[in-house]
């Protein structure tokens, strides 16, 4: 294990983190050096899966010297937690969303300076980039365009990072177009959805569901439908591990999944 990438994740108390845990444990190019989360029972010391738990990532980064940290937790934590491990040269591989623009363009800034990459993914899912990749090439030839997405009822943001990073990718493709009657009218506030340069993302947040997300193109006597489905946790996992390996040959933040996967 002399050669194994250094792991330590947070939130692994989480549903998605309890996933990283097993992943990194399985991958016998990684090693799972500590876990890092909010106070469970019992207190610090071993965790579940036999490394030790810690409250603190800061005591995580220096007494276990890991070369990547895995950030699964929520908005409201998740830029300190990269600032103190790019601070410590330890490389973040981030799934947690809710993240401003001016704090991506902070981060980088950051990671530039220390020489440290970083990888902020709003999906890890290898088919919800896929999909992002259909709907930027689809929106150039059908601009008019809406995204529905659909998560867990315990999700803090709305519209979720994928929907948000989708909307991104389109307006790279799609011109300026308001879509809609120009004088319709919202019932009930807040029915047609958010408002992204000229067309609308939706959210829905229901027990019972993970992470998925539609992609609806009209045209004229016709329409397209792209959309992702993620049935557990498990299918993020080969994405992260993809970034836990990739990090490594960055000194920069890179932004999206894509942008490593060629």
């Amino acid at each position: 294990m002399d050669m194994s990438i250094r792991v330590v994740v947070t939130g692994s108390k989480g549903r998605m983190g309890q996933e990283a845990v097993k992943m990194v444990m399985a991958d016998p190019e990684l090693e799972l050096v500590a876990e890092v989360g909010s106070p469970r029972s019992g207190g610090e010391g071993a965790s579940f899966s036999g490394v030790p738990f810690l409250t603190s990532l800061e005591e995580a980064l220096l007494a276990y010297k890991p070369d990547v940290l895995v950030d699964l937790t929520t908005p409201h934590v998740v830029k300190s937690h990269m600032e103190l491990a790019i601070l410590h040269g330890v490389r973040p591989v981030v799934g947690t969303t809710g993240l401003s623009t001016e704090d991506i363009e902070e981060l980088d800034k950051l990671c530039r300076e220390k020489g440290v990459g970083a990888i902020i993914a709003p999906n890890f899912a290898i088919g919800a980039i896929l999909m992002m990749k259909f709907a930027r090439e689809a929106a150039r030839y059908m601009p008019h365009v809406e995204i529905i997405e659909l998560h867990h009822d315990k999700k803090l943001d709305a519209p979720s990072g994928t929907a948000v990073k989708t909307a991104e990718l389109i307006q790279q493709t799609r011109q300026e177009l308001k879509q809609g009657h120009p004088d319709e009218e919202e019932i009930i506030d807040g029915a047609r959805g958010g408002y992204y340069h000229g067309f609308r993302i939706h959210s829905v947040r229901l027990p019972g569901l993970v992470a998925h997300q539609e992609v609806l193109f009209g045209h004229v006597g016709q329409t397209l439908s792209i959309r992702h489905d993620s049935m557990n946790r498990e299918s993020f996992m080969p994405g992260i591990n993809l970034g836990i390996k990739k990090v490594l040959k960055l000194d920069r933040l890179v932004y999206g999944l894509e942008n490593v996967m060629d």
